[in-house]
């Protein structure tokens, strides 16, 4: 299984998946989900993540509400109440009121047709900038994607390249300790002549002296 080992405060991959076997293994698949799920019920965040986002203020959302009611009323004519039936002041502001809720009607209008006149090639040009910049997006993407795959082929490529190396290597290792065993046990087995070859050469020596006696 894929590994990292740090050596002077870097990291090197000790593993080549791209080679390795063994993951489709009994037990692998298994024993490496046991790891996963024992490091995630050890792990324990120091930090919250969501403290960048603001808390909710729901008096702002109060605030809020309230404008939204002040705007309705703008849309209200309101006549004088009972009490100011009679009072000139009164109806005036309620017929300043009625001219300046007919002068914004009458912008609206105006707005909605200047809309109908030239919002349709606005929105035109807005589609084709939102289509340019899809289309730039998209292709940013396939560079992107084309360069995960450019990289995923070299590191297959290179790890494929490194395992045939090792496995050489490897084979002429097991090759060497074979011959060094096969030198040692030729080492061993002389040796032994040898040593018999002395024990017969002094066991003839001793024969002669006493013949010679």
């Amino acid at each position: 299984m894929a590994g990292t080992s740090s050596v002077a405060g870097e990291v090197f991959v000790d593993a080549l998946p791209y080679f390795d076997q063994g993951y489709d293994a009994a037990g692998v698949r298994e024993a490496a989900a046991a790891l996963v799920e024992e490091e995630t019920r050890r792990y324990r965040p120091t930090k919250n993540y969501l403290s960048y986002m603001p808390t909710p203020d729901f008096t702002t959302f109060e605030v809020m509400y309230t404008l939204f009611l002040f705007h309705l009323c703008r849309y209200e004519l309101p006549a004088p109440s009972s009490g100011q039936k009679n009072d000139i002041t009164a109806w005036q502001e309620s017929v300043n009121n009625s001219m300046a809720q007919l002068e914004h009607q009458a912008v609206r209008i105006e707005n909605l047709e200047l809309m109908a006149h030239y919002g349709t090639n606005a929105w035109k040009v807005y589609n084709d900038n939102l289509a340019f910049m899809i289309e730039l997006a998209q292709k940013e993407l396939q560079k992107c994607r084309k360069q995960i795959q450019d990289l995923n082929w070299q590191r297959k490529n290179d790890q494929l390249a490194g395992g045939a190396k090792l496995r050489e290597l490897e084979s002429n290792w097991v090759s060497l300790v074979s011959k060094n065993y096969e030198i040692e046990r030729a080492i061993v087995q002389l040796e032994n002549e040898v040593g018999q070859l002395k024990q017969q050469h002094g066991e003839e020596n001793k024969e002669n002296i006493r013949q010679d006696f």
